[in-house]
């Protein structure tokens, strides 16, 4: 029977090229991570948040004044219309925050200036708008859950430090205002995963950012992609209350055949370049912190694992222990992921809009023959 392709398709799309861009480069041989071809170490060691964002938007890193009129617009948007602070407050108390953030960005359509247009500048002022949006849910929807006033919005604050104000209700020190930019910096944009997918799909049909942005959500909320440091703390977590050893706890785990969360990685054949700078934010916050255990027990796990499993920490094993020390619960972790994942997912609903094609593939059908006659039922 003909078919659509002549060899079968691999599960998962895995090494199948879907689109061209040029927002990020990845060579998993090598461990490198590049927005717009400036490594990930370069920008972990030298920019800030807004400057990636900038960076990743429109391509190049801007100038004083470009930077000032841009942190100048991140501040600005930092406000949620009462609509959207009503939702937040009628949710139930013990809704995941990745639903309730799912559903707020998709009602901050109602109220955005720009709703009806979908062209570049427009795409441009929603990005901006959703940066900022996006940090305040999250923290705003954590307060009104445990019963705490949400906190207002500091517009002379970094975009970090303010999302740590409104989180924590106070300011945070520097050192954790550093982490948290890095954070946010080393989670920007990773390519083609499947909540970057996701809104270029959805952005194809010519729908708007906001339900693109609704889509990366929904595919960033399963465990396979955006939950498995909420996975590794669960696993800290067990080991501190239990006063367990980390490495008689894992060795048992591997020994039950369970996967240890945060190792290894779809892309990365050596270690995933976030997860270096990770590592430091792990060790330097939880000592400035005075919770040293976090990142120690997490160093034990990782060594024990690579000596005795050859794997290398991801992206996700050390940012575990680092969210936790910065304040958040476990079930934040992901939330937080999309605080920094908005910037690359509006960087592709923008790219794929300028140049738009939609996207439909094809399936390599492997159902029963053609034609499979219809029955009629006294003969089935």
């Amino acid at each position: 029977m003909s078919s659509v392709t002549t060899t079968q398709a691999p599960k998962g799309l895995e090494g199948i090229v879907a689109t061209n861009s040029s927002i990020c480069y990845i060579d998993g041989d090598r461990g490198v991570l590049a927005y717009r071809g400036m490594d990930i170490h370069e920008l972990a060691d030298h920019s800030t948040f807004a400057e990636t964002c900038y960076l990743l938007w429109f391509g190049r890193l801007p100038k004083s004044g470009e930077l000032k009129d841009l942190e100048q617009h991140l501040a600005l948007e930092r406000q949620l219309d009462p609509g959207i602070l009503e939702l937040l407050r009628q949710a139930p108390r013990s809704a995941l925050p990745m639903d309730v953030l799912r559903t707020a960005v998709s009602a901050l359509a109602f109220y955005d200036p720009d709703n009806k247009k979908n062209d570049h500048d427009a795409n441009v002022r929603k990005a901006i708008r959703l940066t900022s949006q996006i940090a305040m849910i999250v923290a705003a929807y954590d307060r009104i859950r445990k019963g705490k006033p949400v906190v207002e919005a500091d517009r002379t604050l970094s975009h970090s430090a303010n999302f740590l104000l409104q989180l924590n209700g106070t300011k945070p020190s520097a050192t954790a205002e550093r982490a948290l930019d890095i954070a946010l910096i080393l989670h920007a944009d990773h390519e083609l995963n499947a909540s970057t997918f996701a809104p270029r799909v959805t952005a194809a049909t010519l729908s708007d950012m906001h339900a693109a942005i609704t889509s990366a959500i929904g595919a960033l909320k399963g465990p396979l992609h955006g939950g498995a440091n909420e996975a590794v703390f669960r696993i800290l977590a067990t080991i501190d209350r239990d006063k367990a050893d980390p490495v008689d706890y894992v060795r048992d785990m591997l020994a039950q055949k369970k996967k240890v969360p945060g190792f290894g990685h779809r892309v990365y054949n050596t270690e995933d370049p976030r997860a270096t700078h990770l590592r430091a934010m792990s060790r330097d916050l939880g000592r400035s912190s005075g919770q040293p255990q976090w990142y120690e027990m997490s160093e034990k796990i990782e060594q024990f694992v690579k000596a005795e499993k050859k794997l290398n920490a991801n992206v996700d094993f050390y940012s575990a222990s680092t969210y936790h020390v910065l304040g958040m619960d476990e079930d934040l972790f992901t939330p937080v992921f999309a605080i920094s994942r908005i910037s690359g997912w509006a960087a592709h609903v923008i790219e794929q809009l300028d140049d738009n094609r939609l996207i439909r593939p094809r399936a390599e059908y492997m159902g029963p023959e053609y034609p499979n006659p219809y029955l009629v039922m006294e003969k089935r």
